[in-house]
């Protein structure tokens, strides 16, 4: 959820320790600070509320010179939101930062109070500092130190310690994101909790495993080294090449990330299924066509979670095995039954979601096979599935995730394909390209039917309330449209089985509450009959159907025609484009902080 980033190098650390900062405001933020070891060997610290340009303000005519730097933006947990409770933390010649949860930091604030120490903020953080400077105190070196105090504490951290004496960073995790990288020809190290923040400066990166110290340090030196905690070296990490291309400042023409994102949506789901037909990708579902599960569980959470409804309606139709989508955040606590037979999928963006993980280790220790439908190789779901088919998304700068659902759901259907038996098939092969070009191309029109979609937008973002509804395949699109407008218009909606409205929720109908009602093909009179029941209470209706649908047309206050022809069971993702331009539009007539929405984070790495 927050970010990191470390950097030893011979020039310019801080620059590219704020540079990194900027690439990852994606994730969700409410705070920034940066610590760094001056000419004169101390660290000084700037740390600022708000927006990354706070900090950089702050540091303007400074004229800094620095070879060793770390840096953070926090999403604030344990503590109030201001400049005291932001990190970097800071005691005598020590510098650190945190991502995660200390569930037990309570335990250890008397004791170290008792041994002198002063507590400056209201975080879980500083009890980790403490718990460090009183082992070093105690005659600990900063190795030890860092590694004793690491065994004391409970939950999922990430920990990025800078030593001004040594000039040395060493980091170490348990359960959060946590990336090395190097390169060579410049004696350039670095560490973030994003790899994307390590693109172009590093060309070989590494994902340490939990409990493996990364010791970073200078020219002439080791820069970067693995140990155990016991102080042995270690091997456990992947090393990589870096592969990644990342542009953070260009939105080209589009005045945000998410409105990009959307349009890039054609392009990513022709590029999607040349991948997996005719590219590297074919390996990856070659493999998971010889799965035979008895039960499926998918796991995940938010639009990940939405996706996976999508998915079990494919893996039931086409390949009828009995699918249950779990959200990860309960799946975890409810004593599933699960087994060797079955097969757990997680779905996830960032690769980094802190349930969605721990749901997919409740499922490896039962010995049940794991597959991810994940965004970023090398994430730690990635590392930790037995198997894992990317959606190939790119990266998605926008908080509120539009691409990445599209292709989530894409690519569960060619897992379903894979599964089917007919993998090997060209006619069928042949079929399903065909069937993702034309979604392409229908996607194409509603975007240059863009501004009909506008102009509903500005007549309707002010009305107290929305419902999307669908039945059957659409009810997840429903629940989708309506968390997309939720996360950035800052609104009331609601996602319903169309069918569900009369048992509760019709009550809240009126004059000022719109009815997002997604039609179909199917179950077309159930669902018509449904609007009228909302119209019939003088609800506002918007209406997504078949073109040239008289009957819809005037019983709706506006009507967006859709041209479902030859889509098939690809039409609720097709629909959803419209949910998330709406839902972009109102949120723009409303002024909110669209690509940033508030309380947000991108990547959800604590409970």
């Amino acid at each position: 959820m927050c970010g990191i980033v470390g950097h030893i190098g011979p020039q310019g650390s801080v620059e590219i320790v704020l540079e990194g900062l900027k690439r990852l405001e994606y994730r969700g933020y409410d705070s920034a600070g940066v610590s760094f070891v001056d000419e004169n060997n101390r660290i000084q610290t700037y740390k600022k509320e708000g927006k990354l340009q706070n900090l950089v303000n702050s540091l303007e005519g400074k004229n800094i010179k620095s070879e060793c730097s770390i840096g953070h933006t926090r999403w604030a947990t344990h503590g109030k939101v201001n400049d005291t409770n932001s990190h970097p933390h800071n005691h005598e010649s020590i510098s650190l930062v945190h991502n995660g949860i200390i569930e037990n930091a309570n335990d250890f604030r008397s004791e170290l109070v008792s041994k002198g120490y002063t507590f400056k903020s209201e975080t879980d953080t500083e009890v980790f500092l403490a718990l460090v400077t009183v082992a070093m105190d105690d005659g600990l070196d900063f190795r030890e130190a860092i590694a004793t105090s690491f065994k004391k504490i409970r939950g999922n951290s990430a920990f990025v310690v800078l030593n001004e004496k040594t000039r040395e960073i060493i980091a170490v995790k348990k359960g959060a994101p946590l990336v090395c990288g190097m390169h060579d020809k410049n004696s350039q190290v670095l560490v973030s909790s994003d790899p994307y923040a390590l693109v172009g400066l590093a060309d070989k990166i590494y994902f340490p495993e939990d409990e493996v110290m990364c010791s970073l340090s200078g020219a002439n030196q080791n820069l970067l080294s693995f140990t155990e905690l016991d102080g042995t070296p270690s091997k456990r990490f992947i090393s990589k090449v870096q592969e990644m291309n990342f542009d953070p400042t260009d939105k080209g023409d589009f005045e945000h990330y998410m409105l990009k994102e959307i349009f890039e949506q054609p392009g990513l789901i022709r590029a999607l299924s040349q991948y997996y037909f005719s590219g590297d990708g074919e390996s990856r579902l070659e493999k998971i066509s010889k799965l035979n599960p008895r039960h499926i569980y998918l796991s995940a959470c938010g639009t990940a979670a939405y996706a996976g409804y999508v998915i079990r309606d494919y893996l039931e139709k086409f390949n009828r095995i009995v699918t249950t989508v779990e959200l990860a955040s309960e799946f975890r606590y409810r004593n599933p039954i699960i087994g060797k037979e079955d097969l757990g999928v997680f779905i996830s963006q960032s690769g980094e979601t802190a349930d969605t993980l721990a749901a997919q280790g409740l499922c490896k220790e039962a010995g049940t096979e794991t597959v991810s439908i994940v965004n970023v190789e090398g994430s730690t779901l990635y590392r930790e599935c037995s198997e894992n088919l990317l959606i190939r998304a790119g990266v998605e700068v926008g908080v509120a995730s539009t691409k990445a659902f599209t292709q989530m759901c894409l690519t569960g259907r060619l897992m379903s394909f894979a599964m089917s038996g007919d993998f090997k098939n060209e006619a069928k092969r042949k079929e399903i390209v065909d069937k993702y070009n034309l979604l392409a191309e229908r996607i194409d029109e509603v975007l240059d039917n863009e501004h009909v979609i506008k102009e509903i937008a500005e007549l309707t973002y002010n009305k107290k309330g929305y419902f999307f509804t669908g039945r059957n395949h659409y009810y997840p699109t429903a629940l989708e449209g309506a968390l997309k407008l939720k996360e950035i218009a800052y609104v009331h909606a609601e996602g319903y089985a169309s069918g569900e409205l009369k048992h509760g929720p019709i009550a809240l109908i009126d004059e000022e509450m719109v009815n997002i009602a997604i039609v179909g093909p199917d179950l077309y009179e159930k669902t018509v009959s449904n609007i009228q029941e909302i119209k019939a209470r003088k609800g506002i209706i918007i209406s997504l159907g078949p073109k040239g649908d008289k009957e819809l047309e005037e019983m709706s206050d506006y009507y967006i025609p859709l041209n479902y022809d030859g889509l098939d069971e690809l039409m609720p993702i097709y629909v959803n484009v419209v949910n998330q331009l709406l839902a972009y539009h109102m949120a723009k007539f409303k002024g909110t902080d669209i690509d940033k929405p508030r309380n947000l984070a991108k990547s959800v790495t604590v409970e």
